[in-house]
């Protein structure tokens, strides 16, 4: 069963036929012999008086009539209740319909999934065959939903379902489970299990190919998770969580493809599951901490400022570096609110810096979409009395020019505000020399990659040499990342590079550590706490000194 399309249409009502004229006539024909039956009665009773006929004949007479027209007045009765039968009957097999089919592509829904799914799968076992669940996912249909709006984005999604229905076995199972999730499941020969794959591969095939919608040519793509009946695994539910989980891997692979699924891709998403409602409960009690990375002046030692990083303070796994909760708070739109967190901290402890010493702020690809970032950071400013120009703020390549317009925007805002603005893990993305040049950049960034490995892959120098080179041309200071030998250090003086930060000069480290740093430099505010703490202990210990 892959359901039927269902036609919207006027109220349901039985069709007209040759009977309601026949009911009408019969309700006619009985009105006028009711009349006749009392015209009947009347002119018998007068004659009667005038003892021209019985009074019985007439009354014989007049109640046969009547009898007629209460028969045939019945009849009508019970035609108008046939009708209404028909009618409800009607209602009820569209309401059974709505309730089993998706209306817009005439696939089975959701529940009628479940419930056909459940029926398959027992036959099949009890058959020795397996069952396979197809999970799909329709891959930039939003894009053109947005583009060409709802009607074509309707006419896209009937014409996906056909591409998707085409290639299935007889008595396949096939449903739309809403937005652009599709379903698919059959039995297949558990001596043939490559038959799954060719499916799947020509429901992909057929997918990518151009779709004309109102005479526009649509391109998307689909992602895939499979899954099949096995020990652990003998329910339609636990089909459709796991080929949804399978889903969820092709997805983050890279889309336009499919997974089988496997256990590891269930503990991983427990995992990550687990990590986000941590970061749900860790950002609000504080347990998103900040740490410092020392920035230096190549050619005097001079340190400048430190870059903020983020770690997570977990109370039972201890500290947990942002390569394990990053991602996924991207993924699960906690990354604003991570973000406004910790720089809020890091700009706490900066205030009791020397105040020639910067700090630089990492701001993720999806903040870059938020048109009321700049002012999001003014007010955290604001609130901290934390000066403006002491804050760079660090915008990635691929954020930049995403979308450059809105970008150009957020960046003008900040430099407005006297906010420096810097060009992270330059190198890695396509800008446009024309971009730069247009760009009130106050910094960039080589990305850690390139400086690495200059002292093994000539390339990699070759391609530093360039970037510094290029920003000298556009009067701009260049900072190297990842400078881990006094090698590497020594290369980047030698080209003209002028900053740099990595191991070689420092480790990330935590609130308290970095202020015991400064402390030892001479480079805190009398207001700090630690520089407070010093002033305590100084003068109990010359108290007991006179003492």
């Amino acid at each position: 069963m892959r359901g039927k399309t269902i036609e919207e249409g006027p109220p349901l009502r039985p069709p007209r036929d040759h009977g309601d004229r026949l009911a009408g006539g019969v309700t006619i024909a009985a009105v006028l012999l009711v009349c006749a039956s009392a015209f009947t009665v009347a002119g018998s009773v007068a004659r009667s008086v005038q003892g021209a006929l019985s009074v019985t004949d007439n009354l014989t007479i007049s109640v046969l009539l009547l009898n007629v027209a209460l028969t045939l007045l019945g009849w009508r009765r019970y035609r108008a209740l046939k009708q209404e039968v028909a009618l409800r009957r009607a209602a009820e097999a569209r309401a059974s319909e709505l309730a089993t089919s998706d209306p817009l592509t005439g696939l089975l829904n959701r529940r009628a999934l479940g419930e056909s799914g459940a029926r398959l799968v027992e036959t099949s076992l009890g058959q020795r065959r397996p069952v396979a669940m197809l999970m799909i996912d329709l891959d930039h249909f939003k894009s053109v939903n947005d583009l060409h709006g709802h009607l074509a984005g309707d006419q896209l999604l009937r014409a996906a379902s056909a591409a998707i229905v085409a290639p299935l076995p007889p008595h396949a199972l096939a449903a739309r489970l809403g937005g652009d999730e599709f379903a698919c499941a059959f039995a297949f020969d558990p001596d043939q299990p490559a038959a799954v794959d060719h499916v799947a591969d020509a429901i992909l095939a057929r997918i990518a190919e151009p779709f004309l919608i109102g005479g526009v040519e649509a391109r998307i793509g689909a992602s895939m998770g499979i899954a099949r009946t096995e020990a652990g695994c003998r329910t339609v539910d636990t089909l459709m969580r796991r080929s949804d989980i399978a889903l969820y891997a092709a997805k983050r692979a890279g889309r336009n493809q499919r997974a089988w699924f496997d256990a590891s891709m269930e503990r991983e998403l427990e995992l990550r599951n687990e990590i986000e409602l941590g970061l749900r409960a860790g950002i609000p009690s504080g347990r998103i901490v900040p740490w410092f990375e020392p920035q230096i002046d190549l050619a005097t030692g001079a340190l400048t400022g430190f870059e903020l990083l983020a770690r997570w303070d977990h109370p039972d796994h201890g500290i947990i570096e942002p390569a394990a909760f990053i991602p996924i708070a991207e993924e699960s739109g906690l990354i604003g609110e991570l973000s406004m967190s910790v720089m809020r901290a890091g700009i706490e402890e900066a205030r009791h810096w020397d105040p020639s010493l910067l700090l630089s702020v990492n701001i993720s690809p999806s903040q870059m979409r938020d048109a009321w970032l700049a002012q999001k950071i003014v007010k955290l400013l604001t609130e901290t009395s934390f000066p403006a120009e002491r804050l760079e703020v660090e915008i990635t390549e691929a954020a930049l020019f995403e979308n450059l317009g809105l970008a150009a925007s957020i960046v003008a805002s900040l430099k407005n505000q006297r906010i420096r603005v810097a060009l992270d893990d330059f190198g890695t993305g396509y800008s446009s020399l024309t971009h730069l040049r247009t760009l009130p950049l106050d910094r960039i960034k080589i990305d850690r990659s390139f400086v690495l490995r200059m002292t093994e892959d000539a390339e990699a120098a070759a391609l530093v040499r360039l970037i510094v080179s290029l920003a000298q041309g556009l009067d701009v200071p260049v900072l190297a990342e990842g400078v881990e030998t006094g090698e590497i250090a020594a290369m980047l003086t030698a080209i003209g590079c002028t900053m740099g930060q990595g191991w070689h000069f420092g480790r990330p480290a935590p609130a308290r550590t970095t202020r015991a740093l400064l402390a030892g430099r001479g480079l805190l505010s009398a207001a700090s706490p630690i520089a407070r703490d010093g002033e305590v202990v100084a003068m109990r210990q010359r108290r007991r000194k006179r003492a």
